[in-house]
């Protein structure tokens, strides 16, 4: 069974993983992508990864906490580039990658 902390985690990655594909896609349809490149692959990453881990949450995983923390690095890093960005996409993919990242380390500790 699921506690409430696991599903806090589960929730914030699949807005996470939501926000960052929404973002990639946005940054795909923008006039300058050759400026959005780093923003467009770490979007991606941490799409990827907080996907990853919401599943290892659901199944309960042994090896959920490892992959919690890396998913926390991945977050931090997608939020800094995303702040960089003035499209809104870009904002609320930051915001997003923040609140998950604060889950994951809960869920890591």
């Amino acid at each position: 069974m699921i506690n409430r902390k696991q599903q806090e985690c589960i929730d914030a990655c699949n807005d996470c993983f939501v926000a960052c594909e929404s973002c990639a896609t946005d940054c795909l349809r923008g006039s300058d992508v050759k400026m959005m490149v780093k923003c467009i692959q770490l979007c991606r990453d941490c799409a990827d990864i907080c996907a990853l881990c919401a599943r290892f949450e659901a199944r309960d995983s042994q090896f959920a906490k490892k992959l919690c923390a890396l998913c926390a690095d991945i977050c931090d890093a997608c939020a800094e580039e995303c702040e960089k960005h003035e499209a809104e996409h870009c904002k609320k993919c930051a915001e997003e990658c923040r609140k998950c990242a604060e889950e994951c380390r809960k869920m890591a500790a």
